[in-house]
């Protein structure tokens, strides 16, 4: 048996897990905290909870949202020999025994993949070597951080919203066709499959949603941060006659189909810089 939050084997009939300190007994009875029970099981059989009070622990690590709002900052707190990746220049700050390793994950096609997708090419990993230390990460945009400890789950997360995760989850980028979001997230989304923490940025704060079963619900793209892949979207304008450019994206909503949760961002950065255009000058003909 292993631990349903942080894969360790376990000893037979073990009340807690000695690594993470998840309790175990009817751990599979008890109800996550904030979250309906209908939406408590993950489509392959895992679970998962999103951060509730900006803590938590992992494999070899502790994790807490400092100054949650709109200038939040990650503190990593890493075991002697653990590591965690995170989107390249997302580091603020680090120990001095910690060593940063940045290699373009998943070789060339890979790293080819990503910068397609609006993601660096690189990928750092930070490792304590020796002792315990500590990485801060933060997005380059102002915005909360969130937290969503997942369990044998799938997640989908728009480009600029990835910050960091633990190192054995899978991260890839996904080409959605008709079905993924044009505009300032481009042609693809990020796919984050596995069992650990995913660490998550916004512009602006973090909306939660929960939808029930047979439950629809509509967001404007340039607000999503990341939903559950299992649930069933579609994309159309957001009004009859709105014609603008598909490839711009611009009046392209996202319809979802319940159950499952969403991260919706309460700023567009697309938005955003459209106030600001006005403000900057424009290069002379």
């Amino acid at each position: 048996m292993n631990c349903p939050r942080c894969t360790v084997a376990l000893l037979p009939n073990a009340n807690f897990c000695g690594s993470c300190g998840f309790t175990i007994q009817n751990a599979a009875s008890q109800p996550v905290p904030g979250i309906p029970a209908q939406n408590q099981a993950a489509p392959h059989g895992g679970s998962f909870r999103f951060d509730d009070d900006g803590r938590g622990t992992g494999r070899g690590y502790q994790w807490e949202i400092k100054h949650p709002g709109s200038f939040a900052l990650a503190s990593v707190i890493l075991e002697p020999e653990q590591s965690i990746s995170a989107e390249a220049g997302a580091m603020v700050s680090m120990s001095a025994n910690v060593e940063l390793h940045s290699e373009m994950k998943g070789g060339m096609f890979g790293a080819l993949k990503r910068a397609v997708g609006g993601e660096s090419a690189f990928v750092s990993t930070f490792t304590a070597r020796g002792t315990r230390g500590e990485v801060t990460l933060a997005p380059g945009m102002p915005g909360d951080i969130t937290g969503i400890e997942m369990q044998n789950q799938t997640f989908r997360v728009q480009s600029s919203s990835y910050l960091a995760g633990d190192t054995s989850l899978k991260v890839d980028t996904k080409f959605g066709g008709t079905r993924t979001f044009f505009g300032g997230e481009g042609l693809f989304v990020l796919e984050v499959q596995g069992t650990g923490l995913l660490l998550v940025s916004s512009f602006g704060a973090i909306h939660r949603k929960t939808l029930a079963a047979g439950e629809q619900y509509v967001v404007d793209t340039g607000h999503l941060v990341a939903w559950e892949a299992h649930m069933q979207y579609e994309l159309r304008k957001a009004a009859k006659g709105f014609f603008r450019s598909v490839l711009s994206g611009e009046g392209l909503v996202a319809h979802f189909n319940g159950p499952g949760e969403l991260l919706i961002q309460t700023r567009n950065l697309a938005a955003f810089a459209g106030l600001l255009k006005p403000f900057f000058p424009s290069q002379s003909s």
